[in-house]
């Protein structure tokens, strides 16, 4: 996987040399929150191109970090997922994104605004719980993207992962989220809450009102949401 070596015994410039290369943390990111498929991969680095990641996934592979096994019935299709190896890089992976949410200024952080990015996070760490117990259909209008890429969906049913959906679903919407996209980003990272955003106009929620009520409390926000924020 080496593409330079530090040539020192060091273990912090021998594990650099794995996990340093351009996408790599990135990309453990994702399996360590829990990506799996290789399309699954792609949507939580939309901007990494598929001959890179399947680089990637081949060196840690050959690093030991990550295993792929072929899907029974599904030919040509594979999981990836870490051995206990890269199972012990959760809480570095984890440091770093708590360093990155504490430290790294505000706006250069939403310089970066991805709205498919942002919608693929929400949507695996939505919380369920303060949901109604029946199917509940969610669409969130960004007022400030064309129309190819403002409307999305987020299809949640009880005991069955939330599905996110870039094409109309064609179900009844239970609540519309209209909101531009660094408001939305300012709140999935913890900057902002909900309630101000509604104060000030910036978001608004309409439908459901057992949905528009708890929306802070179902929507899902970064991991690192909670960590306070030191730099500007």
């Amino acid at each position: 996987m080496t593409e330079g070596s530090y040539k020192q015994f060091c273990p912090v410039a021998m594990a650099a040399e794995t996990l340093c290369t351009r996408w790599t943390v990135v990309l453990l990111r994702e399996l360590v929150a829990g990506s799996t498929r290789f399309n699954e991969l792609r949507r939580g680095v939309p901007r990494m191109s598929p001959a890179l990641l399947s680089k990637r996934l081949k060196d840690l592979e050959a690093a030991g970090i990550l295993e792929r096994t072929p899907v029974s019935g599904e030919p040509d299709t594979y999981e990836y997922k870490l051995t206990e190896a890269g199972r012990d890089l959760r809480p570095v992976i984890e440091a770093i994104g708590h360093w990155g949410q504490r430290w790294v200024e505000t706006e250069p952080s939403l310089d970066n605004l991805d709205v498919e990015l942002l919608m693929w996070d929400m949507h695996r760490n939505l919380d369920t719980t303060p949901m109604p117990q029946k199917r509940s259909t969610i669409q969130f209008i960004y007022t400030d993207l064309p129309s190819a890429r403002k409307n999305w969906w987020l299809l949640v049913m009880p005991e069955k992962p939330v599905d996110l959906c870039s094409v109309d679903p064609g179900f009844d919407v239970d609540l519309f989220v209209t909101v531009d996209l660094r408001t939305m980003t300012e709140i999935w990272m913890g900057l902002r809450t909900v309630d101000a955003a509604r104060r000030d106009e910036r978001l608004i929620a309409t439908g459901d009102r057992s949905l528009e009520t708890a929306m802070q409390m179902w929507l899902g926000l970064s991991p690192f949401a909670g960590v306070k924020k030191v730099a500007a």
